[in-house]
């Protein structure tokens, strides 16, 4: 019985499609809910700001333990070598070359003639043969061209190292006896495909795409893709149970565990759901990558700095010394440290800057039957500019009020509060990290306001960003 592989593409196709902005919080529990529900490969978008883009592929490769990377490169020498540099710490990792093999596509989104095409295709899939095995080959718009020219393009990919070669119905216009002939006939033209791994993906632009997946299956194919959210193209859980349930007549099978769908899907439904506020500030705790971590007295600079990097700060020399000089004091009166209290001492003790935001004064509005509306003051330069907005709660709002004075959106990667004092007049200490152009910046804010506490917090992680943006 055949294996089929499941590969889940619902982070490219939300970029693709920009119907559906995914947060880097949102991407990477989506990435452990399908590793552990046992798909074949997660497929993420490639890079395109370097810095922004390898810190995100990076923190997707730490958590993807069982299921394969798929990351695209663009057909240069940079980009395949910096999203190598960027992938390469995940167990299992899949190197993507795309062409549109299509006349009018390959004239207008390639801009190569069709010989030139070929060449260009097998250079880029050679480049990365030689970082990797796992090589593929994706030819977009697949059943708008000719047979012929298309065998003529796997072969050439093929004989330069590529294992897996994936076919693609962009115009979603077959019926499923239709697509099966497609697949079938491109077997016959090209021999090589019975020594690799063919992947296929149907759009779904008639309601078929599940339909053309199975047909497509059973004329050969050994990878579909799919989405784990419903984005116009084949359904994750749709076909993985057709899979199970069929397997006997199908002869192929799947390892996704069809009996984890329904909550891993729901799950994934509520990260992606459209009528949830989207700009919602809070996605989630301390870094996957450090969580439960802890640190004593003992530990040298060395280990405490590979804990702060694995946080996602990127420190100077400078602030490494004065950050380990503040864990120093910590550690030497308590026990253990942990990931959270490593956070606030690096929010509390590196880049301290002179502040370009200053806050003036608020006014929070909260109840039960209306959204929070918060008024924020800040005075830039001497200046004073105020802003209004609602949110989800009094402190969601007050972020918005403060991006809607600075005029720019920055990812909240972390949010927390605790207590640092005892009593009904507690201290309560918030950090928020902010990332901007692939670094975190955090700000720690102190006051017996919690509300308080967190818009400080933001505007010292704030004025951290406008310090180096100014430098």
């Amino acid at each position: 019985m055949r294996d089929i592989r499941v590969s889940d593409i619902t982070m490219r196709e939300a970029i693709a499609s920009k119907a559906l902005p995914l947060s880097f919080k949102e991407k990477l529990e989506i990435v452990k809910i399908l590793d552990r529900i046992g798909v074949g490969s997660i497929e993420v978008e490639g890079i395109e700001s370097s810095k922004v883009d390898s810190l995100r592929i990076k923190s997707i490769a730490s958590l993807v333990k069982n299921s394969t990377l798929a990351v695209p490169v663009k057909m240069d020498d940079d980009s395949i070598q910096v999203v190598w540099n960027a992938a390469k710490g995940a167990k299992h990792v899949r190197l993507q070359v795309e062409a549109a093999v299509s006349p009018s596509c390959m004239e207008y989104i390639q801009r190569k003639k069709a010989d030139t095409l070929i060449a260009d295709a097998a250079e880029a899939v050679a480049k990365c043969a030689q970082l990797t095995g796992d090589v593929e080959f994706v030819a977009i718009d697949a059943t708008r061209t000719d047979v012929a020219y298309l065998a003529k393009v796997i072969n050439a990919v093929v004989a330069a190292g590529a294992k897996t070669v994936t076919v693609c119905d962009a115009a979603g216009s077959m019926l499923p006896e239709e697509f099966a002939q497609f697949i079938a006939d491109l077997y016959q033209a090209t021999p090589q495909l019975k020594d690799i791994d063919l992947g296929i993906s149907c759009c779904n632009n008639l309601n078929m795409a599940d339909a053309c997946a199975v047909a497509g299956v059973m004329a050969g194919a050994s990878i579909v893709k799919a989405t784990s959210y419903p984005m116009g193209v084949v359904a994750l859980d749709n076909v993985a149970r057709i899979l199970a349930a069929k397997a006997d007549a199908l002869g192929a099978q799947s390892k996704v565990r069809v009996t984890e769908l329904k909550r891993a899907m729901n799950q994934i439904s509520r990260l992606c759901c459209d009528d949830r506020s989207k700009a919602s500030l809070f996605t989630g705790a301390v870094s996957e990558a450090v969580e439960g971590v802890v640190l004593t007295a003992g530990d040298d600079q060395a280990t405490v700095m590979q804990y702060v990097e694995r946080l996602g700060y990127s420190l100077s020399d400078e602030d490494a010394e004065a950050v380990f000089e503040a864990f120093k004091k910590i550690a030497a009166s308590k026990e253990r440290v942990s990931a959270t209290e490593l956070d606030a001492i690096v929010a509390s003790a590196a880049l301290q800057v002179p502040p370009t935001y200053t806050l003036d004064g608020y006014v929070i509005n909260s109840g039960l039957s209306f959204k929070a509306t918060s008024h924020i003051s800040l005075r830039k330069n001497g200046e004073l500019i105020e802003a209004v907005s609602l949110g989800d709660g009094p402190i969601d709002s007050s972020f918005k009020s403060i991006e809607s004075v600075v005029g720019k959106h920055y990812e909240l990667d972390d949010f927390s509060i605790q207590a640092v004092t005892e009593g009904r007049e507690a201290m309560g200490e918030s950090v928020v990290k902010l990332i901007a152009d692939g670094k975190v910046y955090s700000g720690r804010g102190i006051s017996t306001d919690i509300v308080e506490s967190s818009i400080r917090a933001y505007i010292n992680a704030l004025n951290k960003i406008a310090y180096e943006e100014q430098n």
